[in-house]
Order: structure tokens, then C-alpha cells, then sequence
């Protein structure tokens, strides 16, 4: 095989079943993962009444043991949200995903090794580092024939309608962090802060960025062959995320970019917290202004005083 045929050889790969499988172990042990969380005190409406205790939100472990429908749903979610999502926005069945009977299978039988095998072997095994990293990097192969093939579906339901091929393959690509709030509805946590609206991941970010690539592409607005394009949009995801996950760094690759473009057309802007640190500024500075008022008055009430004697 020339070097040439590399990328067509490459965009050819089929997903099922060991890169289905790796994306539906990657999502699972990432849904066990998550633990639970102390929400916030609350307070009675006199002041004088002793504060509510805090609730404790369920991890995912303890909702296991509870209700292991709950569990299983949640990580049904994490499998195959982005069919959901992108169904629900072309106005299709968002169940349609359960017809893949193989597939339910194959990612029920990933969810009951990873939350109900003995002695947790299953998640002990899956430690092991390189494994990590191999599962990891093959998911991310299927985030790329998930954006393509969202943009494909959405290509044929609205023809040339390049909004609606963006939003679909970006749905597609990373619907599993886009319904993130009703995955955690499921399981008894409502934190609406945590909207990937609000604070977008890296994998949503960058799968927005392939979504319009790809779109771009399909509608032949970029001079890159679909194979070329697939290569390497994919070696760029394997390699970021091999990178972050050895270097154990959160921070995006994307945010010098982001920090760039953000300056350049919304302009820099004050964050709450510098506003707030601001004014608790100006406030001290308006209290040491009043200090000499103050002690000339309580110099007035030691003379007063000293009269009086």
C-alpha cells in the first residue's frame, strides 16, 4: 500500500464492533466515574433559624446499587446520546436508537462489567494505562464517523441547508455531553450550571469545529478530499487527547485560539469576580477616606469627657 492510500484505506474502517465497543467502555467507566456531590446549604425565611442541611447528590455508584434501571438509562445516554439528540432534531424517534438491538446489547453488557463485576476486575484491568489510552484514542475515531455521518443524515432531510448539517453533525459528534443536564435529571441531580452551553468541554468544542469543517466540505466550499479531511481531523483528536491524558492536563489546546478570537471581536470584558473584587476595593477605599472624620470625633468625646471631670 502507497502512502497515498493511507487515508482512503483509513476512512473506510468499519466501527462495529471493537470501535463501538471502545467508545461504549470509554463512556461507561467515564459515567462510573462521576461521584456524588454536596449541594448547596439552604436557610429557613427567619434569620434566626438554623440552616438546612446540605444534601448530598448521589454519585453514580450509590444510584447502582438503588436503582440500576436509573443506572442503566444513564449509561444508555452516555452510549448513544448524540442519536438521540440529532433524532429529536430532524423529528425523528429519539428511540430509534433501541431498533440497534446488537449494539443495546453490546453496550448493556459494557454497563453490567463495569458497575457489577466482582471485585470490580473489569475497571481494574481497564487502569492499566496504555489500555486507557487505546480505548481513548479509539473513540475518538468514532467521534469522527458520528460528525460525518450526522452531516450526511441531515444532508439528505434538509438538502444544502448548511446550518442545520452543522447543528445535526455536531449533535451526532457529541450528543453525550449536549444532554449531559437530563442524563443527570435521570439520576436525581438538577445542576443546570453545569450546561455545556454555559462552560463547553474540549470534546464538544472540538467536535462543533469538525462539524463545520466537514460541512464545509461537503459543500465543496473547502479544497480537501472527504478521506484527507477524515485522516486527519482524526489524528488531531488521537493525538490531543493521548497528549492530555498523559500530561494529565485539563486545559483545552484551543483556549490560546479561543482567547485570541474572543478579543478580537467580543472585546475583553470583566468577569463578576473582578467587578466584585472591585467594588470590596473601592468600598475599603472609601472607609480609610472617612478614618480621620472618625478619630476627630472620638478626639471631641475625650475632651468632653475630660471637661466633665
Amino acid at each position: 500500500m502507497e502512502l497515498w492510500q493511507v487515508p482512503l484505506s483509513f476512512s473506510r474502517l468499519r466501527m462495529f464492533p471493537f470501535f463501538d465497543l471502545a467508545h461504549y467502555v470509554a463512556s461507561v467507566v467515564a459515567l462510573k466515574e462521576q461521584r456524588g456531590e454536596r449541594g448547596e446549604a439552604g436557610r429557613g425565611g427567619h434569620p434566626t433559624e438554623t440552616p438546612v442541611p446540605i444534601p448530598v447528590l448521589p454519585g453514580v455508584v450509590e444510584v447502582s446499587v438503588r436503582s440500576p434501571l436509573a443506572c442503566w438509562f444513564s449509561a444508555m445516554l452516555y452510549c448513544f446520546g448524540g442519536s438521540v439528540l440529532s433524532s429529536l432534531m430532524l423529528g425523528e424517534p429519539p428511540v430509534a436508537f433501541l431498533a440497534k438491538t446488537i449494539n443495546i446489547l453490546l453496550a448493556s453488557s459494557v454497563w453490567y462489567l463495569v458497575f457489577y463485576c466482582p471485585e470490580d476486575i473489569f475497571c481494574r484491568c481497564f487502569s492499566f494505562l496504555p489500555l486507557r489510552l487505546l480505548v481513548a484514542g479509539m473513540k475518538e475515531v468514532t467521534r469522527t464517523w458520528k460528525i460525518t455521518d450526522g452531516i450526511a443524515h441531515a444532508d439528505t432531510v434538509y438538502k444544502d441547508a448548511c446550518l442545520v448539517m452543522v447543528a445535526v453533525g455536531w449533535a451526532r459528534g457529541a450528543g453525550g455531553g449536549l444532554i449531559s443536564n437530563f442524563e443527570q435529571l435521570v439520576r436525581g441531580v438538577w445542576k443546570p450550571e453545569t450546561n455545556e452551553l454555559l462552560q463547553m468541554s474540549y470534546p464538544v468544542k472540538v467536535t462543533l469545529i469538525g462539524a463545520v469543517l466537514f460541512t464545509l466540505q461537503r459543500r465543496q466550499y473547502l479544497p480537501i478530499a472527504k478521506h484527507n479531511l477524515v485522516f486527519f481531523y482524526t489524528i488531531f483528536l488521537v493525538v490531543f487527547k493521548v497528549k492530555m491524558m498523559l500530561t494529565r492536563c485539563a486545559t483545552s489546546p484551543l483556549a490560546p485560539i479561543e482567547a485570541a478570537v474572543g478579543q478580537m471581536f467580543f472585546g475583553s470584558r470583566k468577569t463578576p469576580s473582578k467587578v466584585k473584587g472591585e467594588s470590596a476595593t473601592s468600598s475599603n477605599g472609601s472607609s480609610v477616606c472617612d478614618q480621620p472624620s472618625e478619630q476627630h470625633h472620638d478626639s471631641a468625646k475625650k475632651k468632653q469627657a475630660k471637661k466633665t471631670e
